[in-house]
């Protein structure tokens, strides 16, 4: 999201297409190879700088796996901000996402936001035809719960094409626990103040759909800024806990995620290359957190003991 320059200009400069380039080959380096991406980011500038890279890099798309999403539109004029997943708005999005990026096909397309006034029906016509020309060769969705992604998956099914939802992305961290909080709240007063959908996370295990993490470092809340005593309390546990294992903070945030029995995918979302590097661990080792340093960053974190 944050490639491209700013969100109001209408072009980008080559000091935008090199800062990209240094973000994918940071990400290359600590053994980071899915780029995540969307029509909205940066009103498209994000992934057209991404296409540039790609366009003087010889060999690097067949390298990585690519990903965007679709779905909102962005305010304009005195149209406000809403969200579209009519079938031939689909495929258009995806048209022109791939002419920016510079590619022949997504490796995967999420629906990024749910459309209450949108047909399954017409949802799931618009990516089998996206699927049979080879422009998408899979699909997820993103912020949606079970019963939404069960009446799309539905209507795929009711086409017999054989095409699966794949992916979920839900905003999950340590700070945002919601997802993991309801699960544990089942016959508390507590548990009418989650607000997270019940038995999404369980929906997607069952059915063999990965979770993927936006925003799962925080914007840095246990890694660099902190504002209040939980936070405080809990940067302070992950720093010992990257000291003791000789890892990074960063590392420490994302193996709690990946942890999880769902193996929770983080898309981590810095443009900053040192950041990014910080990060590898994560990428290139199994999650080196055993069951009792997993829930005392949880408890830390929540401020308060378990039910």
């Amino acid at each position: 999201m944050g490639l491209g320059g700013d969100w109001d200009g209408e072009g980008y400069s080559p000091a935008d297409v090199d800062a990209a380039e240094a973000v994918i080959r940071a990400a290359l380096e600590s053994g980071i190879t899915a780029f995540d991406h969307a029509d909205i980011y940066r009103r498209g500038k994000a992934e057209a700088v991404f296409g540039e890279v790609l366009a003087r890099t010889p060999g690097l798309r067949e390298r990585i796996t690519l990903q965007s999403k679709c779905g909102i539109r962005l305010a304009d004029g005195d149209r406000p901000g809403l969200y579209d997943l009519r079938g031939p708005s689909i495929v258009r999005r995806v048209e022109e996402s791939l002419a920016r990026l510079r590619t022949d096909a997504l490796d995967l397309l999420l629906l990024h936001r749910p459309d209450p006034l949108a047909e399954p029906a017409e949802i799931a016509a618009a990516l089998e035809s996206l699927h049979r020309q080879g422009l998408v060769r899979r699909f997820g969705v993103s912020n949606m719960n079970a019963a939404q992604i069960a009446r799309i998956q539905d209507a795929l099914d009711g086409l017999g094409s054989g095409l699966r939802l794949v992916a979920n992305q839900l905003e999950m961290s340590l700070l945002r626990r919601d997802w993991l909080e309801d699960g544990v709240l089942v016959n508390t007063p507590a548990a009418a103040g989650v607000g997270f959908p019940a038995g999404t996370v369980e929906h997607c295990l069952r059915h063999g759909i990965a979770l993927q993490a936006w925003a799962p470092l925080a914007q840095g809340r246990f890694t660099g800024r902190q504002e209040t005593p939980e936070e405080h309390a809990t940067a302070k546990l992950v720093a010992e806990l990257a000291a003791a294992k000789d890892t990074t903070p960063e590392t420490i945030v994302l193996w709690w995620l990946r942890r999880h029995p769902a193996r929770i995918v983080p898309v981590i979302g810095t443009t900053s290359p040192g950041r990014i590097r910080a990060c590898r661990d994560a990428a290139l080792a199994e999650p080196g957190l055993d069951h009792d340093e997993w829930y005392r960053l949880w408890i830390t974190a929540r401020g308060a003991a378990l039910p």
